[in-house]
C-alpha cells in the first residue's frame, strides 16, 4: 500500500526513484545545489515494524563530509524511531527536505585530489608526428634534389618565358 502510495504521490518527480519494490533514493535538494544529497532507502521484510535501512553511500553524496553524514543519519534515525509502526517513507523525505538546511549546516564540501604518476614521474609530452609521406611522394622529393638531399639552385623560380607567351600585356 506505501508503495503504490509513493509511486502516485512521487510520479514525474525527479528526485525520487524507485530501484525496486523495497529499495528507493530520494534526492534532497536540486542537482546544482552543493548542500544536496541522496538518501539511499531499502525496506526489510519486516517493514514498518523495524525500522528501514537509511545510507548516504552513493557517489552523489562523496562531497559530504563523514560528520555531516553522520549527522543527517542520526537525525533521520531519531524520526524514524518516533514513526516506528507506520508507513513512514512520505514523512521521511519531507522532513528531510524541510530540514535540510539545518542538517547540512556543518557541510563542508570535501575536496578529493586525483595524481597519476607516469612511469619513472616524468611528465608526459605529446610527441609531435611526422607527416606520413607516401613513396610516390618521397620519389618526387628525391628526384628534385641532388644526391645531398640539396634543392638545385632556382628550383622554385617562374620560368619568363612561359609568363611571356601566356599572357601578360598585350602588344599591339
Amino acid at each position: 500500500m506505501e508503495l503504490e502510495a509513493l509511486l502516485s504521490i512521487y510520479e514525474g518527480d525527479e528526485c525520487f526513484k524507485g530501484i525496486s519494490s523495497s529499495s528507493f533514493q530520494f534526492r534532497i535538494g536540486d542537482l546544482d545545489d552543493t548542500k544536496a544529497f541522496i538518501l539511499d532507502v531499502t525496506w526489510p521484510e519486516t517493514y514498518p515494524e523495524t525500522s528501514p535501512e537509511i545510507t548516504l553511500d552513493s557517489f552523489f553524496n562523496n562531497k559530504i563530509s563523514a560528520e555531516t553524514k553522520q549527522l543527517i543519519l542520526s537525525k533521520l534515525e531519531e524520526q524514524v524511531e518516533a514513526n516506528l509502526g507506520t508507513a513512514m517513507m512520505y514523512t521521511l523525505f519531507e522532513w528531510a527536505k524541510e530540514n535540510k538546511v539545518e542538517l547540512m549546516e556543518n557541510h563542508k564540501a570535501v575536496v578529493i585530489a586525483v595524481t597519476t604518476s607516469i612511469g619513472d614521474g616524468n611528465t608526459a609530452k605529446k610527441k609531435e608526428r611526422k607527416e606520413q609521406l607516401t613513396k610516390s611522394q618521397k620519389r618526387k622529393i628525391v628526384n628534385k634534389t641532388d644526391h645531398k638531399g640539396v634543392l638545385p639552385r632556382g628550383w622554385d623560380w617562374i620560368d619568363v618565358v612561359k609568363l611571356s607567351r601566356t599572357g601578360g600585356r598585350d602588344d599591339e
